[in-house]
């Protein structure tokens, strides 16, 4: 005849080891699901500032298009712009783009054509170049543009990581910015 107490301690190391496995298992869902979170959080900031830095080429376009070139000097700026809040979970208040909520993008125009009345630093190429529109060698034949959009933005991680050692947000340069650039010839 069996002891029944022998049962009872092959039961509770019997549930002891499941309770054992379960924790595993669970840690593991844990830690794959947040290093999923921190991949789609990178992937989300680079493909939005792939789209900021399309949109600011297409702003570009824009304002050179508007821009009355008449006068000597009288080229298109360059322009920059900052666009907060587009991380999730960032304050309307609180977020910018040296805390790691916001983008702080810089465009550059440079000019490629004949007798522009920008300055020289602006001209890629003053001399001649023959377009199939404009054969007449007038002082506004402008050929195309070069724009240079950069767009920067801070790790959110890095960020926390920072708050967290510190008590305080990141100022200036603490934390490396991370930097889109395109590079667009555009025919004008």
């Amino acid at each position: 005849m069996r002891h029944p107490t022998m049962r009872n301690g092959f039961s509770i190391i019997t549930a002891v080891f499941t309770i054992v496995l379960m924790a595993t298992v669970a840690m593991l869902v844990f830690s794959l699901s947040g290093k999923m979170v921190q991949t789609t959080t990178i992937q989300y900031r680079t493909e939005q500032a792939a789209l900021l830095a399309r949109s600011y080429t297409e702003l570009a376009v824009l304002k050179v298009l508007q821009h009355n070139r008449s006068t000597a000097g009288n080229c298109t700026p360059d322009f920059d712009g900052v666009v907060n809040n587009i991380v999730p979970g960032g304050s309307a208040s609180g977020a910018t783009s040296l805390n790691g909520g916001g983008y702080k993008i810089e465009t550059r125009i440079h000019y490629l054509g004949n007798g522009l009345p920008c300055s020289a630093t602006r001209i890629l190429n003053a001399s001649a170049i023959q377009t199939d529109y404009n054969t007449t060698g007038a002082a506004d034949a402008l050929a195309g543009i070069v724009v240079d959009v950069y767009v920067r933005y801070k790790d959110p991680a890095m960020v926390a990581a920072y708050k967290d050692r510190n008590g305080a947000a990141p100022t200036g340069n603490q934390i490396p910015w991370i930097t889109h650039h395109t590079r667009r010839l555009l025919k004008i």
